[in-house]
């Protein structure tokens, strides 16, 4: 037993915590059950993880990139305050378990065992239970496995180590399952047929939004991919000139106001070296590092679209992988990803403001990952669906709701004196939810947490009976359905 469990740690420590590695080993599993001759199956492992990689390049700097801003914010005019971060958030948990509970976290692993397991016997038993997808994104799974168990151990402090982790799995497994499942139609119809789903932070933000999108198109609305402007503003046709001078705004301006004497102190900037030219480059890297990161984005999900159909039909018939949010970055128009960005940050500024002026107890500081990755998926999702003015507003809309949700229910756990939150759609919107549930109902508030996720998948299949599994089975019949419903 304890060499199985030491093969599982190592597996789960090298591989499903590595996304470039799993990716890369589902796409071999895949060539290998599509009877691909070795060396092919090869090649697309390498190709997999070497584009994964690629994408880690990217978003990595592009959250270094806005690490002086970060540190600006909370620094130069000397606040104290929860950073919103999954990062942020894991480092929190870990300082604080042994202080509130007198835990550690040590068992993450066997966490991350039980949860997936019990997300694929979901999609196993799909005839029962309508879940179609595999949530494959590791280094997720473990951000959002630290935060958990505060939540769990805040609700239930009562627990035994086993306990904790056999209701934790449920709830993980069942909550990975249901969200990436969720996102499976939208984006399938954003990708032309993908073949994957998302499986990310704000799942249950991208199918929210998505609808509310498709109710506010109006016709003449446009989608940013059907816009072109003309004369001079014709240069905002190319997507890295949109991003440099949008970003040299947004960017230029804050590193302005933070001041270059801020910066030389804080080793951001070296002595002598030009202010002016430091702005530009960081304004203008932010350009570079989108463009590394779609181009990872590329060479993974080609191979991954093309391989996992071999484990959709033969291992697990009709399910999809649940994959980073940012391999939706490359449909659709590139610029919904700054739009997104912008407006996203735009309105998590007016809500730390707001917290301000309102003398909240807990103050919250933008962290990149949320401001970033979640508003430009869900600017990505809005604008196909509804156009423009959709990805501008629900954006906006979604850092207000990061912000206050994050304020609210770091400040209810006890994890604030810790400084940091996820601070995820989801984890500022139904996971709030659920922890009320908990902490109140107990173990009645857990089974309706669980119950209600799980009925999510049912009522889903109830109103699209006719399409709800041939959208993973036959993309090019579920529109020719869809089309011949539309008309009727």
């Amino acid at each position: 037993m304890d060499f199985v469990l030491q093969a599982w740690t190592y597996f789960a420590s090298n591989v499903l915590t590595q996304p470039a590695y799993f990716i890369g080993l589902i796409v071999f599993l895949g060539y290998v059950l599509l009877k691909r001759p070795l060396y092919e199956s090869f090649a697309g492992f390498i190709k997999a993880t070497v584009g994964y990689l690629i994408l880690q390049v990217g978003a990595g700097g592009l959250v270094n990139n806005f690490r002086p801003i970060l540190v600006g914010l909370k620094d130069r005019f000397n606040l104290s305050a929860v950073v919103i971060d999954p990062y942020f958030g894991q480092n929190a948990v870990t300082a604080g378990l042994p202080e509130v509970f007198g835990r550690t976290f040590s068992q993450v692993m066997l966490l991350l065992l039980i949860a997936f397991i019990f997300n694929i016997i979901l999609v196993i038993f799909k005839k029962f239970t309508k879940v179609r997808s595999v949530f494959t994104t590791g280094h997720i799974q473990v951000q959002q496995a630290s935060i958990a168990f505060w939540i769990v151990l805040f609700a239930f402090p009562q627990l035994g180590d086993t306990e904790v982790l056999l209701l934790m799995g449920v709830l993980l497994g069942t909550y990975w399952a249901v969200g990436s499942n969720i996102t499976i139609e939208m984006t399938q119809e954003l990708t032309e047929g993908g073949g994957f789903c998302v499986g990310h932070q704000q799942m249950f933000g991208i199918a929210l939004f998505s609808k509310i999108a498709s109710k506010m198109k109006k016709e003449g609305d446009k989608r940013l991919e059907d816009m072109t402007f003309p004369g001079f503003l014709s240069i905002f046709n190319e997507n890295v000139v949109a991003t440099s001078v949008l970003m040299l705004l947004f960017f230029g301006t804050i590193l302005v106001v933070l001041g270059q004497d801020f910066l030389i102190a804080n080793k951001f900037l070296a002595e002598g070296k030009s202010f002016l030219f430091y702005v530009m480059t960081t304004s203008l890297n932010f350009a570079v590092y989108l463009a590394i990161l779609q181009l990872g984005v590329r060479m993974f999900v080609a191979e991954l679209t093309q391989s996992f159909q071999g484990i959709s039909t033969r291992l697990l018939p009709g399910a999809v992988p649940g994959i980073d949010c940012a391999a939706t970055y490359t449909f659709g128009s590139p610029n919904a990803v700054t739009l997104g960005f912008l407006f996203g940050a735009l309105g998590q500024f007016v809500a730390i403001v707001t917290l301000i002026v309102l003398k909240s107890p807990v103050l919250i500081i933008a962290g990149f990952v949320p401001v970033f990755f979640d508003n430009a998926t869900l600017a990505v999702f809005a604008n196909n669906k509804g156009g423009v003015k959709a990805a501008i507003i629900l954006t906006f809309i979604a850092g207000l709701i990061q912000v206050f949700g994050s304020a609210f229910i770091v400040e209810f756990i006890g994890l604030a004196p810790y400084g940091g939150y996820l601070g995820m759609f989801d984890w500022a919107t139904l996971w709030p939810v659920m922890t009320i549930g908990m902490k109140y109902l107990s173990y009645f508030g857990l089974a309706i947490s669980i119950l209600g996720l799980l009925a999510i998948p049912q009522i889903q299949y109830y109103l699209n009976k006719d399409t709800y599994f041939l959208v993973t089975e036959d993309y090019d019949a579920y529109v020719a359905l869809k089309a011949a419903k539309a008309k009727k």
